[in-house]
């Protein structure tokens, strides 16, 4: 009996077709046990509080060499429907183009290394496993998601020896970069407290204003450092300043601020929060004015120093698209911050420019390349 080849990009259709919302199913890891079970995968469904997860391995437990995928099938919301050209749930092909929430973020990166890891299997049966992982809880607060896997995993004896994750990682050209590592992130929130009162007496009052002012001027001007051979510059970005006050004559009481932090592996969240609080008590002693602050981490700086495992992905995108990708740290958090504690990891996935936006979509060569991208690197790891 001939084996037929699974379709990335009808398998990708489908899974947009699913309203997979965080936290929401939407049927998307129900489609994928199936075909996963199908294909002779062991599956394990992992579900915590309202996240839905899925373990599936091909191969036995404790293989000297397992090859694992990650990646996710939640989308963000799809904001105001009346601003999308299509249905964001249609899962359409039109003019050569994949169109729905998930088309590149990441959808079809799930596709195309579920579609690339059972033609593996099926055709040619590596003498090891091939795991993947895949959450419903990457695009919200990422608590019972990976990291459930991965505990899981621990508990059940269940390893990787090297890690794939499926994200988007080029930024306009397909197969031009690979993500080795992620910058650490770290959220702050500021508030200040003075006195109310009336702005025609200021002396009566104590101003929050101008203290966080002055606060997030000295942090927006200080240079955090210069970056290292794989990280750009660690960054501050002053995302609001609040005071919720609508009366022009009245002097608040209160002032908020919120910072978006992007650090390199030459710092850590410790450290940041150390020389915040330094900061902030400073300003606090110059004006009088109490200050408080909240921060929230997402994740550490981390990298898979380039070899072995980033060499083979190369070799596999060059091979399929003759681009030469460049090794990048740059972008937002992912998944990878998790299996990173687990095993080597490094990204690829398609051109991401679309993802989160309305009328989300991408090119079906793009998800046809990264099924065969995904496919040789198999081979080639197992060879």
């Amino acid at each position: 009996m001939t084996y037929a080849p699974v379709d990335p990009v009808k398998l990708t259709g489908d899974l947009i077709k699913c309203p997979s919302v965080t936290p929401i199913e939407g049927g998307a890891l129900v489609l994928l046990e199936a075909m996963l079970t199908e294909a002779g995968f062991s599956c394990t469904r992992i579900d915590v509080n309202d996240v839905c997860n899925l373990f599936a391995r091909w191969g036995t437990r404790g293989a000297n060499r397992s090859f694992g995928f990650n990646g996710h099938t939640d989308v963000v919301p799809i904001g105001d429907a009346d601003a999308w050209s299509f249905d964001p749930f249609s899962g359409e092909v039109v003019d050569g183009i994949m169109q729905g929430r998930g088309a590149t973020d990441m959808k079809s990166g799930v596709a195309a290394f579920v579609a690339a890891a059972i033609d593996f299997v099926q055709q040619t049966p590596p003498d090891g496993a091939v795991i993947i992982t895949i959450t419903g809880d990457e695009e919200g607060p990422s608590i019972h998601g990976t990291t459930e896997i991965l505990n899981w995993m621990t508990e059940n004896n269940e390893a990787m020896t090297d890690c794939l994750v499926g994200e988007p990682t080029c930024p306009d050209v397909m197969g031009e970069m690979i993500k080795i590592g992620r910058r650490g992130s770290l959220k702050a929130h500021f508030t200040a407290r003075g006195k109310q009162g009336h702005s025609a007496y200021p002396h009566r009052a104590l101003n929050p204003v101008p203290a966080m002012a002055r606060l997030v001027d000295r942090l927006s001007r200080h240079q955090l450092d210069t970056g290292s051979e794989h990280f750009d510059p660690s960054t501050l970005v002053v995302t609001a300043i609040e005071t919720g006050n609508d009366a022009g004559n009245v002097i608040s009481a209160t002032c908020t601020s919120a910072v978006d932090i992007r650090f390199s592996d030459v710092q850590s969240s410790t450290v940041i929060i150390e020389w915040l609080t330094r900061e902030m008590d400073l300003v606090a002693q110059e004006t009088g004015v109490e200050f408080d602050l909240k921060t929230k981490v997402s994740g550490e700086a981390f990298i898979t120093p380039p070899g072995s495992l980033s060499n083979l992905v190369s070799g596999a995108v060059q091979s399929e698209t003759n681009v030469t990708p460049v090794l990048s740290t740059s972008g937002g958090t992912s998944d990878a911050r998790f299996m990173r504690s687990h095993c080597p990891v490094v990204e690829f996935g398609l051109v991401g420019k679309t993802m989160h936006q309305v009328d989300e979509r991408v090119e079906i060569e793009q998800i046809e390349q990264l099924k065969l991208i995904y496919g040789r690197v198999l081979k080639d790891y197992f060879a």
